[in-house]
C-alpha cells in the first residue's frame, strides 16, 4: 500500500510546508502501515490560494462541460473500487465485504448522481418579471471525518465541483490514505489544477486554519457536534457560511403492530455494520413488546463476531471511549443483556456488540453519541410515549419506524423531530437529502439538496 509524501495543491503532488509526518495505524492490528504529511497553517493556505485563483476560469465552465468532468471522476472512482475498498480495510478496519460494498462502491454512485445534475440541474430560473441566478458560492473548505472517508468526500466535493466551486480537503487524519486515492482519481479524470486541492493534517492545525482562512467562502464539515460547534463559531465570526453534519441518537420505532423479530434484527444490523461508527445509526430501540425484544436483540448481537462481521474501531482514544460509556450504563443500572468491556480479541480495538436493556431517559447512554457497537432498548407505554422518547435528545438526524403497515408507520414518522426516517426497512437512497434536525446540523447532503448547498442566489429583475 503506497502513501504519497506530498500534498496535491494545484494540480500536483508538492512536498509540504510544515515538516511533521502523521503515522497511519490498521486498528485490526495496531500497526501503522504508512505516512503522511501533517500539513500545518502556510500548507492550507498554499491550497486556498490555489483555489481561489482556479475559481474564476471553474465557475465560467459551462454545466455540461463540469458535468463531463464529473463523468471521469465518477469512472475513475469506480475502476479504483478494490484498491479503495482495500484501502479502507487497512486504515479503518472495516470488513472486506463492507468496504467494497459500501465503503468503495456507495461512493461511486453518489458521484455518478451528481455527474448526472451537472447537466441537468436548472441553474436559472423565471420567477415573475426576475431572472434568477444560481452561482457558485466560491471557495469551499471540506473537512471529513473517517468513519465514512470516502463517501463523505464524494458527498461534499463532487456537489462543490457540479455548483463550479473549488475545493480544498482536510481530511481525518486516522483515514489519509482513502483521501490520496481520491486525489489520484481527481488528477486521472482531468480536473484543472487548483480545482480540488488536498491537505493532509490534523484538525486541530489545519483543519482550523481552513475553517477560518478569510478566502474561504463556506466550510463544510461532517463530524461530532462538539466539533461542529467550534467549526460554526470560528466560520460565524467571518460571516462565512457553514454547512453541518453532526452526530445522532437516532430512534428504531417498533409499533406494537410490526413485526418485532425483523425491526429489532435490522436493527441491530444498522449499528453493527460499520462496528456502530455511523452517525445516523439506530443505536436505541423503543419497543412495547420488550422482553422478547431484548431476547432477539441480545441473540443477533451474538452472531457479530469480532474480527468476522465486525470490525475494529478506528483508534484507541475511540476505543476507550466507548468502554466508558458502557461502563457508565452499568454504573448508572441499565441492565447489560450483550458484549461488555472485556476485550474480544488479544490484538485490534475492537469493541464487543453491546446490548442494554432497561435504559431510560435519563440515563446518559440514551442521551449521548456514543460511536461504537452499542444498543440501547426502552421501552414505551404508548404511542405517545414512543413519540416523546424518541424526539427525548438534542439529535435529530436519522430514525426509523415499523408498522403492520407503511401508512400507520408514516403517520408517526411525520411526527419525529430527524431528517431521515426509514419506513419499515426502506433502503438508503444516496439521491434523497441528508441532514439533521436540532443539534445534529445545517443544511443537507446528496442529491439537488446537496447541490444547493453550494449556490447563491442572483435575482435580475426586468
Amino acid at each position: 500500500m503506497k502513501a504519497h509524501d506530498g500534498l496535491y495543491i494545484d494540480g500536483a503532488w508538492r512536498p509540504a510546508l510544515a515538516t511533521g509526518a502523521i503515522a497511519v495505524v490498521n486498528p485490526a492490528d495496531e500497526q501503522v502501515i504508512a505516512h503522511v504529511p501533517d500539513g500545518g497553517e502556510a500548507d492550507v493556505d498554499a491550497a486556498v490560494r490555489a483555489a481561489r485563483a482556479a475559481f474564476p476560469a471553474w465557475r465560467a465552465t459551462p454545466p455540461a462541460e463540469r458535468a463531463a468532468v464529473l463523468s471521469a471522476l465518477h469512472e475513475e472512482l469506480g475502476r479504483r473500487t478494490e484498491e479503495i475498498a482495500e484501502t479502507v480495510t487497512a486504515e479503518l478496519g472495516a470488513p472486506p465485504k463492507l468496504a467494497l460494498a459500501v465503503h468503495a462502491s456507495l461512493p461511486v454512485v453518489v458521484a455518478g448522481s451528481f455527474a448526472e445534475l451537472a447537466a441537468t440541474y436548472a441553474f436559472e430560473e423565471t420567477i415573475g418579471n426576475s431572472t434568477v441566478l444560481k452561482e457558485p458560492v466560491g471557495v469551499v473548505g471540506a473537512i471529513t471525518p473517517w468513519n465514512y472517508p470516502l463517501h463523505q468526500i464524494v458527498a461534499k466535493v463532487a456537489p462543490a465541483l457540479a455548483a463550479g466551486c473549488t475545493v480544498v480537503l482536510k481530511p481525518a487524519e486516522d483515514t489519509p490514505l482513502t483521501a490520496q486515492l481520491f486525489a489520484e482519481a481527481v488528477d486521472a479524470a482531468g480536473v484543472p489544477a487548483g480545482v480540488f486541492n488536498l491537505v493532509t493534517g490534523v484538525g486541530a492545525v489545519a483543519g482550523e486554519a481552513l475553517a477560518g482562512h478569510e478566502d474561504v467562502d463556506l466550510v463544510s464539515f461532517t463530524g461530532s457536534t462538539a466539533v461542529g460547534r467550534r467549526v460554526a463559531a470560528t466560520a460565524g465570526a467571518a460571516i462565512k457560511r457553514v454547512a453541518l453534519e453532526l452526530g445522532g441518537k437516532s430512534a428504531n420505532v417498533v409499533l406494537p403492530s410490526a413485526d418485532l423479530a425483523a425491526a429489532v434484527n435490522a436493527g441491530i444490523a444498522n449499528v453493527m455494520a460499520n462496528s456502530g461508527q455511523t452517525c445516523s445509526a439506530w443505536t436505541r430501540i423503543l419497543v412495547h413488546h420488550y422482553e422478547e425484544a431484548v431476547e432477539l436483540a441480545a441473540a443477533a448481537a451474538a452472531k457479530y463476531v469480532p474480527g468476522e462481521r465486525v470490525g475494529p474501531l478506528v483508534n484507541a482514544r475511540q476505543r476507550e471511549r466507548v468502554r466508558g460509556y458502557i461502563d457508565r450504563g452499568v454504573a448508572e443500572g441499565a441492565r447489560l443483556v450483550a458484549g461488555g468491556t472485556r476485550p474480544p480479541l488479544p490484538t485490534g480495538y475492537y469493541v464487543s456488540p453491546t446490548v442494554f436493556a432497561d435504559v431510560t431517559p435519563g440515563m446518559t447512554i440514551a442521551q449521548e453519541e456514543i460511536f461504537g457497537p452499542v444498543v440501547c432498548l426502552m421501552r414505551y407505554e404508548d404511542e405517545e410515549d414512543a413519540l416523546a422518547l424518541a424526539n427525548g435528545t438534542v439529535y435529530g438526524l436519522a430514525g426509523a419506524v415499523w408498522a403492520a403497515d407503511d401508512a400507520e408507520a408514516v403517520a408517526f414518522a411525520r411526527r419525529m423531530d430527524t431528517g431521515q426516517v426509514d419506513i419499515n426497512g426502506g433502503r438508503f437512497n444516496p439521491r434523497a437529502p441528508f441532514g439533521g434536525y436540532k443539534q445534529s446540523g445545517v443544511g443537507r447532503e446528496l442529491g439537488p439538496h446537496g447541490l444547493a448547498e453550494y449556490l447563491q442566489t442572483k435575482s435580475l429583475q426586468f
